[in-house]
């Protein structure tokens, strides 16, 4: 008998459409269970066939729990702000709204045609102001949150205020910038009101910074690491360079160690454990700051801090390597050098940071023709640039010790710079060691004779009490860039005065895109959202005005950037659990 498979798949789905078989409900006696799938992208492609290849596997598992008696929520929506829809506006001048639409479509027919049992009353998408007012009101809290060390979790920033107010920071225990300074309650108390902004920001988890980034000039943006293959835009081919802009960071750095504790109570696998283990990188070591020579250009003496994970090898440094963007190069280099360095400075920007720390064999870099002095011997120490020293990772500057790190020592033997021998009873003429269990120092001073934990804790002791360094953990995980300059994502909901981020207060969200002419840079470089004609916030009305009324006292310039992609899909699994509660990103019950 012949399986007429078309006729018979119209009837059910029909039939699962009209009747919302597949519909969850929050409130039921049955047990819960979450089959939860990455949504995908609406490209004008349609799916791929990596698409069904994951919906299949857990659209079974969805439809097994069920009957298994569990009240199951599977559901499905769409990640519709990026890049791929921006820059087709940009060649056809079709607002990106339009083709996003048209692409879902055609994935909801897709979709559709394979019968998946999605719940599709709970359909979310990104670039839906009802949703993406929820990702702004996220920004908002995280802007007014700052992460308390000892409770281990954010606080409000009142919190913050009112202990600066009253003990200064001295005593408080927080993540922050590294360059935070010491200050007293009273020195607080005599700051001005956009003085104490400033001194804030330094704290948020999400704050404005000076952040190294990959730049491509023809797409007008900032690209994430995997938006680059080999040096150029996934999108487009195009060359991508590292630049240094002012950007919207997230501290998530402040998070480091409990992600790692976290891992240790959370059922995965453990190659996938390892995995974040190594991207979040903990390292136990200590903080140096080194002092340059006095500089050819002004006679000023510049610190250096590094971090290493072998304070135990100080004796051992015979050369220092600053990252090329590191701010210090231009200011120490040379004159005899500086034709040399900014050659290679500028072939460094044009690498990714993936290529270059995957790149171990090439060795390349330029000596500065400066020096720092080494803290405890006096003698001065020469300072290079190297591209597989990336001024993101740590303090972007690193003491070389050629005879205990393979990477150094290969430097140095390309180079012809000396390779000092600090440990005891072996032969580095080949190689460097880096057995620090069976290390014993040696032509070290005061800690010859001592084993790495003995050393370490001695030297440490003594950076401590020369005020010149202490024991410190770092992470390798780093904060993330939250800024792009393009058109086709999430406004932030911020407003400018004197140039201090303000917040929109939430009860006035969302803030919509606006219509633009174009969606490319503005003439002088500005993202898209400059070439925006009513894009300013005014304080009175709460509502989008003109530009031109921003020299009124009530009206202020709006963020030009947008948020990532991953803004809205970083939450959408909590928004499928209550998609249509315009109050709060879900309530207490859902």
């Amino acid at each position: 008998m012949k399986y007429d498979f078309r006729r018979i798949e119209d009837k059910w789905q029909e039939y699962w459409a009209k009747n919302q078989t597949f519909k969850a409900e929050n409130n039921s006696a049955k047990d819960k269970f979450y089959v939860l799938d990455m949504f995908p992208y609406p490209s004008g492609a349609g799916l791929h066939v990596g698409h069904p290849l994951g919906y299949i596997a857990s659209d079974i598992y969805a439809r097994y729990k069920r009957l298994k008696g569990f009240n199951v929520l599977h559901p499905m929506g769409y990640d519709s702000f990026g890049l791929p829809a921006e820059q087709y506006a940009i060649q056809t001048g079709q607002h990106p709204a339009i083709t996003t639409e048209t692409n879902i479509k055609r994935y909801r027919e897709q979709l559709d045609q394979l019968g998946f049992s999605f719940d599709w009353s709970r359909e979310v998408r990104t670039s839906d102001p009802a949703y993406y007012k929820w990702t702004q009101w996220i920004f908002i809290q995280l802007f007014n949150s700052w992460y308390d060390q000892e409770a281990d979790k954010a606080e409000d920033v009142s919190v913050l205020v009112e202990r600066l107010s009253k003990e200064g920071n001295e005593n408080i225990k927080a993540a922050c910038d590294d360059d935070t300074p010491l200050i007293t309650a009273s020195e607080w108390n005599a700051m001005g009101e956009v003085e104490q902004e400033r001194f804030l920001l330094k704290y948020r988890l999400t704050y404005l910074a000076d952040t190294e980034v990959n730049w491509c000039p023809a797409l007008g943006t900032v690209l994430a690491n995997d938006e680059i293959v080999n040096g150029v835009s996934e999108r487009g081919g195009h060359p991508v360079v590292r630049k240094k802009m002012t950007q919207w960071s997230m501290r998530i750095t402040a998070y480091a160690q409990r992600l790692l504790d976290g891992l240790q109570t959370i059922d995965w696998p453990q190659p996938l454990k390892d995995a974040q283990t190594n991207w979040i990188g903990r390292s136990v070591g200590a903080s140096i700051t080194f002092y340059t020579e006095p500089a050819e250009e002004n006679n000023t003496t510049y610190p250096i801090e590094v971090f290493t994970t072998r304070p135990d090898t100080l004796f051992g440094v015979s050369f220092m390597t600053l990252a090329p963007e590191h701010p210090l190069v231009e200011k120490i280099t040379t004159k005899a050098q500086k034709a040399e360095v900014d050659r290679y400075v500028e072939a460094s920007a044009k690498r990714s940071e993936r290529d270059r720390m995957a790149d171990v064999k090439t060795i390349t870099g330029v000596f500065t023709g400066a020096y720092v002095k080494h803290p405890f011997s006096g003698e001065k120490v020469p300072i290079w640039i190297g591209d597989y020293v990336l001024a993101g990772y740590g303090t972007g500057a690193v003491m070389s010790v050629p005879c205990g790190d393979q990477r150094d020592y290969d430097f140095a033997k390309h180079f012809n710079i000396p390779i000092p021998n600090i440990f005891e009873g072996v032969d580095i003429s080949e190689e460097a060691f880096a057995d620090k269990e069976n290390t014993v120092i040696a032509n070290s001073d005061f800690l010859n004779g001592l084993s790495y934990k003995e050393a370490t804790a001695t030297i440490i002791k003594a950076l401590e009490e020369k005020g010149i360094g202490k024991g410190k953990v770092n992470y390798r995980l780093r904060d993330a860039v939250f800024s792009r300059q393009r058109y086709w994502g999430e406004p932030f909901p911020v407003y400018y005065v004197n140039g201090i981020p303000k917040m929109i207060d939430p009860k006035h969200l969302p803030l919509t895109l606006p219509e633009v002419e174009k969606y490319l840079p503005t003439e002088t470089g500005e993202p898209p959202l400059g070439n925006a004609t009513d894009w300013a916030w005014d304080t009175k009305t709460n509502k989008v005005v003109s530009n031109e009324l921003i020299d009124h006292k009530e009206v202020f310039p709006l963020e030009l950037n947008t948020m990532p992609g991953w803004a809205g899909s970083s939450q959408y699994f909590n928004r499928y659990m209550d998609p249509l509660n315009d109050e709060a990103i879900f309530s207490n019950e859902a």
